[in-house]
């Protein structure tokens, strides 16, 4: 089986939209220690769920969905306009700032003081800029597969892949392209 892991830039983008399994309906975020944890797993500052709670979840779900939204459009959809609109508000509340290291490289980093989920907004977007500017963000998808949605790397030689598995979604997309061929 082909790796679907992430570049390490774009991991936390894959493994955050991947929290939630469409098919089974198992969230991992529905929680406030699901999000614990899943912030310790990535090395995250405390997200601070208990100071913003319910607010909190939410806006990490919202961000989630929005982050799957735009990875389903490397297939060749469109975002929709609600979840544009909603992952530019989660971004712009998640500033970045560009530091030098001794070598004179820059690199982008959450600027200081963020805590929340604005903290982990901006690491996901400090890892997207610097996936657009590899050429390795348009490779991170999410399955065409309504009832799938899973975000994998996409390794293909042409980088056209739609499916996170061509043995299990692929093959029922086939499948059902067939079928409807076979009735019309």
């Amino acid at each position: 089986m082909t790796d679907r892991s992430a570049p390490t830039t774009l991991v936390l983008v894959q493994e955050l939209a991947n929290t939630l399994d469409v098919e089974t309906g198992e969230d991992s975020l529905a929680d406030p220690d699901g999000v614990a944890e899943f912030a310790e797993r990535h090395g995250l500052r405390d997200l601070g769920l208990e100071e913003t709670g319910d607010a909190g979840l939410r806006a990490i779900r919202e961000l989630r969905e929005s982050l799957r939204a735009a990875c389903l459009a490397h297939t060749g959809t469109d975002i929709p306009q609600e979840e544009a609109a909603r992952l530019a508000r989660l971004l712009a509340a998640a500033p970045l700032v560009v530091t030098l290291d001794e070598a004179g490289r820059a690199r982008l980093v959450p600027a200081e003081g963020l805590s929340g989920v604005a903290a982990l907004t901006a690491e996901i977007a400090a890892g997207i800029a610097t996936a657009e500017a590899d050429g390795s963000w348009r490779r991170l998808k999410a399955c065409e597969a309504h009832d799938c949605l899973w975000v994998f790397y996409d390794r293909s030689p042409a980088g056209r892949g739609r499916w996170c598995t061509m043995a299990v979604c692929g093959s029922r997309a086939k499948m059902r392209t067939y079928r409807a061929k076979r009735r019309a």
